[in-house]
């Protein structure tokens, strides 16, 4: 008969730094990181996509944007009377650099099931990608402004 082994690809100590408490857990490995997200570009659209399961939208969720960096802040409230958890709870924060083109005047979000969906319309490069003619003038001084 086979027993089934752990196997943690980050190493023997990782559980460790689950047990330490602010402010420590900045030492903690970037995939245990309580907000876990996804992103990709699909038809002109940067979609983040984070977990985000027992949380309450309308009060524990806030995204922001500035300077193209897309913000989201979460808090998950801890329930009373359990006798182990692996839940993380508390505030967390993530940030993502937006790509470029980004239109930070035209995002969306929406939350469901758990997950948090954020959409941001990418502007069209094509037209900022054209080859743009500059004249050149004879004879003339250009003085630097």
């Amino acid at each position: 008969m086979s027993t089934l082994t752990r196997r943690d690809h980050l190493g023997p100590f990782t559980d460790v730094f689950d047990w330490l408490e602010s402010p420590w857990t900045v030492l903690r490995p970037a995939a245990s990181h309580p907000m876990r997200m996804e992103d990709y570009v699909k038809d002109g659209t940067y979609v983040l996509r984070a977990e985000l399961p027992g949380v309450d939208p309308d009060k524990d969720i806030e995204v922001t944007v500035s300077k193209g960096v897309l913000m989201i802040s979460a808090h998950r409230q801890e329930t009373e009377g359990k006798h182990r958890s692996e839940f993380h709870y508390g505030a967390f924060t993530r940030s993502v650099t937006l790509p470029e083109g980004a239109d930070e005047e035209h995002i969306r979000a929406s939350y469901d099931s758990g997950i948090l969906e954020v959409i941001v319309t990418l502007k069209d490069h094509a037209a900022k990608q054209a080859l743009k003619r500059v004249p050149v003038k004879r004879n003339m001084h250009i003085k630097p402004t």
